[in-house]
């Protein structure tokens, strides 16, 4: 159990971390006092909606370097602006290893359960613990699940399915329609809704990554989909063309939505943008009076620090903070809405360096990359990587709306998941 003592050191190393932005303590005068009462008090009220922001792979230092090469020095990202920030740790339940994978990291996030790596949803016996999207669903709420990975990857599988190894990609899409009810689902992945050797619209054996194909184990889920009154699009402008009611369900890619192996690698251009995949997600969603809960995911931080893509973080990164800002501008129409961005582990060992020959400390993949340059400046710095895997640094954690407070005592990642269920009210059970 915490002390009083415990939290406040603990919302104060929030607020450090934070920069000054956001603060979970008052900084000025009487009158800013009283107004920062006034605010405190609108976000504890029940939060309708939530958007639930993933920036994969995305560690403290990741935001930094997406800070500094984009709005530089001067500037400030918008998930930087959300008025309470913090960090989390992200260490699984896993019996033999201390560093966490995504789906241990999102099956934290979602049920508040720690768990082992690979884990979808599930305790460490295999069972199946209940998610924030399907608490969401019981309420009444609409769901959706937007990500540039595949739909049916670790994070998003971890909010609407149960299965007990990450793999089982077909599994989790059969769930997503049959079981779960997701009413959006966009992103990646079709290879994973045909079986193999009946190719959907995105063409096997693309010359982007020729191994990529067809390979379902739960027959053709794009009819299935339809059966069950999706509407399903793989193009832009099928997306922007579907009406802004009923389910949807959009495949914008064999796998990721991007390249990050294969000989098109490292390329970051994803055939529909994560800001606009999630725009047409709330376009839809928040036509319902109960509220809605949403998670956007962008994949591609973490599948380029995998490999040093350094360029590539950064365009993620800048995608996943439009997005953010498209999410703040909607919450700001929409009072009653929680936004929480985190970061679910850090990959790459990333560090920020002066430029110096003599710092030189990997090769290959590893290998220092630069020089970039600070936005808005002639400065410039290096970036260095000390893995191609995960790390068990600790990770930011953003939020602002009904309940967002509460993010100066979050400490672990299953504090996260307690934030969202006390702010939707849809008790511990």
């Amino acid at each position: 159990m915490r002390t009083r003592s415990t939290r406040l050191a603990g919302a104060a190393l929030a607020l450090v971390l934070a920069g000054g932005v956001g603060a979970g303590f008052p900084s000025g005068g009487d009158d800013d006092r009283d107004d920062k009462h006034h605010e405190r008090g609108r976000d504890r009220d029940r939060a309708k909606n939530v958007i639930f922001i993933v920036g994969d792979g995305m560690g403290i230092a990741h935001r930094e370097l997406i800070r500094l090469a984009t709005v530089g020095r001067e500037g400030e990202l918008e998930m930087n602006q959300l008025r309470y920030q913090g960090w989390a740790q992200t260490d699984p339940a896993d019996p033999e290893e201390v560093v966490t994978d995504s789906a241990a990291g999102a099956t934290a996030f979602s049920t508040g359960v720690r768990s082992y790596n690979g884990a979808i949803a599930v305790d460490l016996d295999g069972d199946p613990v209940r998610t924030l999207l399907e608490r969401a669903e019981r309420a009444g709420k609409s769901t959706g699940l937007v990500t540039t990975s595949q739909v049916t990857d670790a994070t998003p599988a971890a909010f609407g399915s149960h299965v007990v190894d990450r793999g089982n990609q077909s599994e989790i899409a059969r769930q997503y329609l049959e079981e779960t009810g997701v009413e959006v689902i966009l992103g990646g992945g079709e290879d994973w809704w045909y079986p193999a050797g009946d190719e959907g619209r995105w063409s096997d054996n693309p010359p982007t990554d020729p191994t990529e194909a067809s390979k379902g184990t739960a027959g053709n889920l794009v009819e299935r989909a339809e059966e069950l009154r999706y509407r399903y699009v793989s193009t832009a402008e099928e997306l922007a063309d579907a009406p802004d009611r009923g389910k949807l369900l959009g495949l914008f890619a064999n796998e990721e939505m991007f390249e990050h192996v294969g000989p098109a690698a490292p390329l970051y251009e994803p055939s529909v943008p994560l800001r606009d995949m999630a725009d047409k997600a709330l376009d839809i969603l928040s036509r319902d009076r109960d509220g809605f809960f949403l998670v956007i995911e962008e994949e591609g931080i973490d599948e380029m620090a995998h490999h040093g893509h350094g360029q590539e973080v950064i365009d993620a990164g800048q995608a996943l903070d439009e997005t953010v800002a498209l999410a703040r501008d909607f919450a700001a129409r929409h009072r009653d809405t929680l936004i929480v961005v985190v970061g679910d582990h850090e990959t790459g060992g990333l560090a920020i360096e002066l430029v110096d020959d003599r710092d030189e400390s990997g090769e290959g993949e590893q290998a220092e990359e630069g020089p970039f340059t600070l936005a808005g400046t002639d400065l410039t710095f290096m970036v260095d990587w000390t893995t191609g895997g995960h790390t068990g640094a600790a990770t930011p954690a953003s939020a602002e709306g009904p309940g967002a407070d509460a993010m100066v005592g979050v400490r672990d990642n299953t504090d996260i998941h307690d934030l969202v269920r006390d702010a939707m009210r849809t008790g511990r059970h």
